[in-house]
């Protein structure tokens, strides 16, 4: 009975939304209608034919993975390099220097990085020019856009990755590595062959909140991939910012509901994929 009021807050704040926003995408919900006739699945099939949709669904498919991609080897090769270097009296500067652009609000962060990215005033590209190279158009080109997306989410996730790393290499059974290094292997190798698997559900964690973190791109694609005429996230469009514009702009709540039980259904069949392909490979 104790335990009866979390579950009802956790049913109305968490189970509550998901069942709504279900019932809300079988409907052609208009904010201006007071009609809200039930359509079945007609918004799920028009959704597939809105090319809008489809940019947005690719782009954002495109920037989760590669952001898991980029923060999951790199975590763990820092944590790696962190944890080995715990006996100097700087571990702690390291792991607070890692750590710091995970907790930095995420639209001055993004703001920073735009005037990093300018292909006029930016830093970066008077770097490449002081090298010889030619200005690229970071913010104004939809590919490289998307790139500067995804390093700008591997940067912001990076320090989480390489905290909950830390958290596995410090809790690894150093029999096991002391026995290796008797048999002749090399840090390289023992990492390899060694820390990667007995370092698999950590890496299951990481991939799947990456992934998440990633499919629920917003700030970064609003505030950094701007147009020219200033008009928000026209260059990289995104799932949560078209559905937003749905919502908000086009009144079509009901449109937007149906982009929403796509991204759930999308991250959850992703997250079943990760948890069956490490149990697959042998992992517990």
């Amino acid at each position: 009975m104790a335990i009866l009021p979390t579950f009802a807050i956790f049913g109305w704040v968490r189970l509550f939304p998901i069942i709504e926003t279900l019932r809300l995408s079988m409907h052609e919900w208009n904010l201006l209608s007071k009609n809200k006739p039930f359509v079945g699945f007609q918004n799920f099939i028009e959704l597939f034919g809105d090319n809008q949709f489809m940019d947005a669904l690719t782009n954002t498919a495109v920037i989760a993975f590669g952001a898991m991609a980029v923060t999951i080897p790199m975590s763990m090769v820092l944590a790696a390099i962190i944890y080995h270097r715990t006996r100097s009296r700087f571990s702690g500067f390291y792991e607070t220097a890692v750590f710091i652009p995970h907790v930095v609000s995420l639209v001055p962060a993004a703001m920073a990085w735009k005037w990093i990215f300018d292909a006029k005033l930016g830093p970066l590209n008077a770097i490449i020019m002081g090298l010889g190279g030619d200005a690229l158009p970071w913010l104004f080109d939809p590919v490289l856009s998307v790139i500067c997306i995804i390093f700008l989410v591997s940067w912001q996730t990076l320090g989480y990755g390489v905290l909950i790393y830390l958290v596995g290499f410090r809790n690894l059974p150093k029999s096991v590595f002391e026995a290796a290094q008797l048999d002749g292997a090399n840090g390289f190798q023992s990492f390899l062959y060694m820390s990667v698997p007995l370092l698999k559900p950590i890496t299951l964690y990481v991939s799947v909140v990456t992934l998440i973190s990633g499919f629920n791109v917003y700030a970064q694609a609003y505030v950094l991939a701007s147009d020219t005429q200033g008009a928000p996230g026209r260059q990289v469009r995104v799932l949560v910012l078209d559905m937003l514009e749905n919502s908000f702009q086009n009144f079509r709540v009901g449109y937007a509901a149906a982009e929403a039980v796509i991204l759930l259904s999308i991250v959850l069949l992703l997250t079943m994929i990760q948890f069956g392909l490490l149990r697959g490979k042998g992992g517990r």
